[in-house]
């Protein structure tokens, strides 16, 4: 298990080491995986279960008459296409057709692994999952066998079936009852090696995409659980502002409201539709007492910030430097699917739907805040319409549990735009220190300090309780500092500082990532461009890994570094890595009018091991540009006075079809080795490069993202 870092130990490793998740070991029988729960229809028949694996992952492989083959995912799909990438894995082990491969999501479990983020399921799936797949196929090869009286051996599996040398054939469906009888299949369990995939590694769409595309797709919003009414809260206009008197008098008298409810964050409203409810809750006539940060906005923040950032270390005697500080503003997360949850709380037992990262603590901590065992608590893990890491958190569907519990009724609970961004969390604000020592055109010394603001600790009601509980990401066994790092920079120093403020914040794609590598990357840069030397031949000659510089060359190459460009245009680069993976970032940037820049091109180049689906892998890196075009050009949050001043993507200013780039391109490195994180990785890479074309493009050193605060 990867140890807990501090801070500023977080700092110092993201200078000196990578992230490396590992799949933990399988082994594989007949039963029911201890702590996993059966589906509340008794569809499952002990026949259907092929195979159950025994480790922290606790996949069951059932294979159904109808010939479906089918394993319940302890992950959470919020658009990153991991249910296909383990299809993929599952059919492929199995011999199956993609298409008779079904992976719904499991729901919350009492024991087990049912975690999604740090960019680690495919990476932790893969071994596991083709595992079971495997034995579940050398098991429905023997049942073939004993049926046909011929040697195992003898036996091919293709499509979803076993086929004999005299051309009979069966399909798993008919096979599973005897298969999962079977304790020691007479042929090896071993997964196929990578030379004979024929599905890993090929470019594959997704097999939710119809579904997505008809609508078919099924979200928290589209359920209809019996008795759940629309429902929606008046929230305050400062962050932590508390009611202190309610008129709802004329809102009950409205038509179709069924019930007005008090809760620690405001006041819901029950009722028919969304549109009652919120005609509702508009004629509330509610007396708010002010937040916690009624008199702070951003300036002091920021102020508090600076003061923060620890001091640095001496730099090296006879050396010069280059140094710079950088601020990062607030970013909401703001998936396109608002955060909805279904509750139904009642005496004995709650039910719940809702789309979670983390349903094993969202189903502990709602538990005992409606006051219920565990046992009693059933949480539905429904897809969900982007993340971003927002769903690492269980806000929504802790206030809709509660909002049953107090209304004596099911409830489905939304929560607007408005409220997600002005109450929802955000990746936090920081602010960096960073100073390069060079001597004699080398780099000896690389200092980076910050500061963050940090959620107040001791803090009650959903902020507190909905939070997850896993700390910063960290590597297994990291190197010392003065040791290893992404860059030959001799002697690396970090340390940190943060601003405790009662703030909702939440792990933001990319997390620390997202701000400490940008702003390195940026330095970079500099450092080259104090040297006399070229950014990308500079890195060429100080980065340490081979794959870094492989993805680099390949987006210098095929991005055509270097090329002549009209005033007002310019290139930038940018490369990170993390998750046991590697990627580049190439950039191209119309900063003519330096006010309204435009990114036209984007070439990214990425190693991230084994790509079990590389289409996906493009879609995720694709993803990252617009993160990094965002971030560093357009979106981030004011705090005026204790309130966010931004509601919607109207200023809230995220990338639109306009701002994206108008030629896109990923390459993926072949590799033989497992996979490494994916999902996360781009993020860093991708807004280093933005903001090294712009500083190229305007003859300006950026120190303010966005860039348009």
């Amino acid at each position: 298990m990867a140890r807990q870092l501090s801070r500023r130990q977080f700092v110092v490793y993201s200078l000196a080491a990578t992230t490396l998740t590992v799949a933990a070991p399988l082994g594989c029988d007949g039963s029911t995986a201890q702590g996993a729960e059966e589906p509340a229809d008794g569809d499952r028949r002990a026949s259907d279960v092929l195979v159950t694996g025994t480790d922290a992952e606790m996949l069951v492989l059932e294979v159904t008459p109808a010939n479906k083959v089918v394993v319940r995912l302890p992950r959470v799909e919020v658009g990153q296409g991991v249910t296909t990438a383990v299809a993929m894995m599952i059919a492929e082990e199995l011999d199956a057709r993609l298409a008779d491969v079904d992976i719904p999501l499991a729901d919350a479990r009492s024991e087990g692994n049912q975690f999604t983020g740090g960019s680690s399921s495919v990476s932790s799936l893969y071994g596991p999952a083709r595992q079971l797949a495997a034995t579940a196929r050398a098991k429905l090869v023997t049942a073939a066998a004993r049926r046909w009286h011929v040697p195992a051996r003898t036996l091919r599996t293709r499509d979803t079936r076993v086929f004999a040398p005299d051309g009979r054939s069966a399909t798993f469906g008919s096979l599973t009852r005897s298969a999962a009888r079977i304790t020691r299949p007479t042929v090896p369990t071993r997964p196929k090696p990578a030379s004979k995939h024929r599905v890993i590694g090929r470019p594959t769409t997704r097999i939710d995409a119809r579904d997505i595309i008809t609508g078919k797709a099924t979200y928290t919003g589209d359920l209809t659980v019996a008795g759940a009414k629309p429902t929606v809260v008046a929230r305050p206009p400062t962050l932590g502002g508390k009611v202190v008197s309610v008129d709802s008098r004329a809102a009950r008298a409205l038509p179709g409201v069924h019930e007005v409810v008090r809760i620690d964050g405001g006041v819901a409203v029950v009722a028919d539709t969304f549109h009652h409810a919120f005609q509702a809750r508009d004629a509330l006539r509610i007396k708010w007492a002010p937040g916690p940060l009624a008199n702070l906005s951003d300036s002091g923040i920021r102020s508090r910030l600076r003061a923060a950032v620890p001091k640095l270390q001496n730099p090296p005697p006879g050396s010069a430097q280059t140094e710079a500080e950088f601020e990062f503003a607030f970013v909401s997360h703001a998936p396109m699917e608002v955060l909805t949850a279904v509750a139904d709380v009642r005496a004995g037992r709650a039910e719940i739907w809702f789309s979670s990262q983390t349903p094993t603590s969202a189903r502990e901590d709602i538990a005992s805040a409606i006051g219920l065992p565990v046992s009693k608590v059933r949480i539905h893990v429904v897809r969900g319409g982007g993340s971003f890491g927002r769903r690492l958190n269980h806000d929504a569907a802790l206030e809709a549990a509660l909002i049953s519990k107090k209304a004596r009724r099911p409830v489905k609970l939304m929560w607007s735009r408005a409220d997600d961004i002005r109450h929802g969390r955000m990746r936090p604000a920081s602010q960096h220190r960073i100073r390069a020592s060079h001597d004699r055109g080398r780099v000896v010394a690389f200092a980076h300090a910050m500061s963050s603001v940090s959620e107040s600790s001791g803090k009650q009601g959903l902020s507190a309780q909905g939070g997850v509980r896993a700390a910063v990401r960290a590597p297994a066994a990291a190197p010392l500092p003065s040791d290893s790092g992404l860059y030959n920079f001799g002697r690396l120093s970090g340390d940190s500082g943060s601003v405790d403020l009662p703030i909702p914040l939440g792990a933001w794609r990319s997390v620390d990532s997202g701000t400490v590598r940008t702003a390195q990357e940026i330095v970079v840069d500099e450092i080259a461009r104090g040297l006399g030397k070229d950014p990308v031949a500079f890195r060429r000659t100080t980065l340490r890994g081979k794959a870094v510089k492989a993805v680099l060359d390949k987006v210098a190459s095929a991005g055509k570094w270097g090329r002549t460009m009209p005033a007002g245009h310019a290139q930038g680069v940018a490369v990170h890595e993390e998750y046991d993976s590697a990627v580049a970032c190439l950039v191209e940037i119309d900063a003519v009018d330096p006010k309204n820049p435009r990114v036209t091109k984007v070439v990214m180049a990425a190693d991230v091991g084994t790509a079990v689906n590389p289409r996906g892998l493009q879609a995720q890196l694709m993803g990252t540009a617009v993160d990094g075009i965002s971030t560093i050009l357009r979106a981030g949050l004011h705090i005026d006075r204790g309130a966010v001043r931004e509601s919607s993507f109207a200023d809230f200013h995220y990338a639109r079809q306009r701002h994206a780039p108008q030629h896109f391109e990923a390459h993926i490195l072949p590799s033989d080795r497992d996979p490494g994180g994916a999902g996360e990785l781009g993020v860093p890479a991708a807004a280093g490069a933005v903001a090294n074309a712009y500083a190229r493009a305007t003859g300006t050193k950026p120190r303010r993202f966005p860039l348009n605060f």
